[in-house]
């Protein structure tokens, strides 16, 4: 285990050099869903029954889910690049746990996901949202969605190590917009049809933007949902323990089977 962590800070380190080498992309990826933010919170909020502010009490969980959601695009682009490039190949051979490689590239991502919330609240509550709820419930809400793209990274890892191609990684991640489209992240699924509404109450970005509603204060749990919209913190720890359990062991062997 101390193996593990110190191989695993190691490669944390190299991720956030990564990531500082490359400006563009992360101011790209922090600022998008500030942008999304007023655009949808004033175009959509516009269109939709309720008022403009309460939408965007309702859409800021949404979308800081649906950001969350992207782990799996990052992380792809991410492992297929190094994958790609040879990188993986190279650091197979040093003498370190095999799990250090993923393990760090999923601590970085983690760690910038949650330096680039906080621009995002504060724009949240400059266009009018608020935490309702105690402050104890608000840091659970933080946590469970950095528990959250901390699963879907690993899923991102996973397949961009299984594509080892950068051009196929950024063709299948750029799929992966429709996640949150069905779910609850942008709109109600009262109103879908219902097979479609089946269906979005159980994805896990519904059952994570219900935990956050609640845990804010922005919006009571229906309770005539599927369950893990209707016990959303339990469904939501629920879905990121199979999805940490299913694809942390999955990327960590593909990674030591190489191209094997």
């Amino acid at each position: 285990m101390s193996t593990l962590a110190y191989d695993g800070g190691a490669m944390l380190g190299r991720q956030l050099r990564r990531i500082r080498n490359n400006p563009g992309l992360l101011i790209l990826t922090q600022t998008m869903p500030i942008t999304m933010l007023l655009f949808f919170g004033y175009v959509f909020g516009s269109a939709l029954a309720m008022p403009g502010e309460e939408y965007r009490s309702f859409l800021v969980p949404g979308l800081l889910v649906a950001t969350a959601a992207n782990g799996i695009m990052t992380g792809m682009f991410q492992a297929a690049q190094d994958t790609h490039r040879g990188v993986m190949d190279r650091l197979r051979t040093l003498p370190m746990s095999r799990a250090a490689v993923p393990l760090g590239q999923a601590a970085a991502d983690l760690a910038v996901t949650a330096a680039g919330t906080v621009p995002f609240l504060l724009v949240g509550l400059a266009v009018g949202w608020r935490i309702e709820g105690s402050a104890p419930e608000a840091a659970g809400a933080v946590a469970l969605l950095l528990l959250f793209r901390f699963a879907t990274t690993w899923i991102g890892i996973f397949l961009g190590l299984l594509t080892r191609s950068e051009e196929a990684a950024g063709q299948l991640g750029g799929a992966t917009f429709i996640l949150p489209l069905l779910s609850n992240a942008y709109i109600p699924t009262d109103g879908l049809p219902g097979w479609l509404r089946t269906v979005a109450e159980w994805n896990p970005i519904s059952a994570v933007t219900t935990a956050l509603r609640d845990l804010f204060g922005n919006a009571p749990v229906p309770r005539d949902a599927a369950w893990p919209v209707a016990h959303p913190v339990a469904g939501s720890l629920m879905w990121c323990a199979v999805l940490i359990a299913v694809f942390a062991p999955l990327a960590v062997r593909r990674y030591g089977r190489g191209e094997g």
